[in-house]
């Protein structure tokens, strides 16, 4: 509450302690949208600006988390709806930026996981963008399904079918290739110097 005070106030501290705190969760989000490091970070920018600029218009001050969120993924859908972007390569050193997981005791363990990391987001990258946009706000963004809705401006129902459908396309980018099998295969190989 603080700080949205010191931001209606117009304190730039406030901004820069706004961007502090939310800054890599967005960008986590809007790369996953977009699937460019650059277009996403300004997409971020744009966000901080916009809700700097508009912090009045936020009602709710519980819900600033999902206000940038929502002016983010706007800023994605309007980066989509200019350069018909869709098909750009993930690389693996940014893998690590999309979802942190937990270091394992073991290397062959830390390996397979972030293989697995790897070849899932690949996976994610080929989905189309209304099937992504809801697996990434569920499952990455942990957002509700109203929430979501809310967010996309469509029904609770169509959010549900699109998960159901996102998961489903999900399994076959992945039983298809052969991502799992893959990835083990050669993380076990790089582990054993192969």
């Amino acid at each position: 509450m603080r700080l949205i005070n010191r931001l209606r106030d117009k304190e730039e501290a406030a901004l820069k302690e706004l961007m502090i705190e939310y800054g890599d969760y967005l960008l986590r989000t809007a790369y996953l949208f977009v699937k460019d490091r650059q277009v996403a970070e300004e997409a971020v920018q744009d966000t901080f600006v916009i809700a700097y600029e508009k912090i009045d218009q936020l009602q709710d001050p519980t819900k600033l988390k999902s206000w940038l969120v929502s002016i983010v993924y706007n800023n994605c859908r309007s980066h989509f709806r200019k350069s018909k972007f869709n098909n750009v390569a993930y690389f693996f050193e940014q893998i690590k930026q999309i979802k942190s997981t937990q270091l394992s005791e073991y290397p062959e363990e830390s390996l397979l996981q972030n293989a697995q990391n790897q070849q899932l987001t690949a996976a994610i990258g080929k989905l189309g963008i209304k099937y992504r946009e809801v697996i990434v706000l569920y499952y990455f963004n942990e957002l509700k399904i109203a929430q979501i809705a809310e967010l996309i401006q469509t029904k609770e129902n169509t959010i549900k079918a699109r998960l159901k459908r996102g998961r489903a396309l999900l399994k076959e980018i992945l039983l298809k290739e052969e991502f799992w099998d893959d990835g083990r295969e050669k993380a076990i190989k790089e582990t054993n110097g192969s």
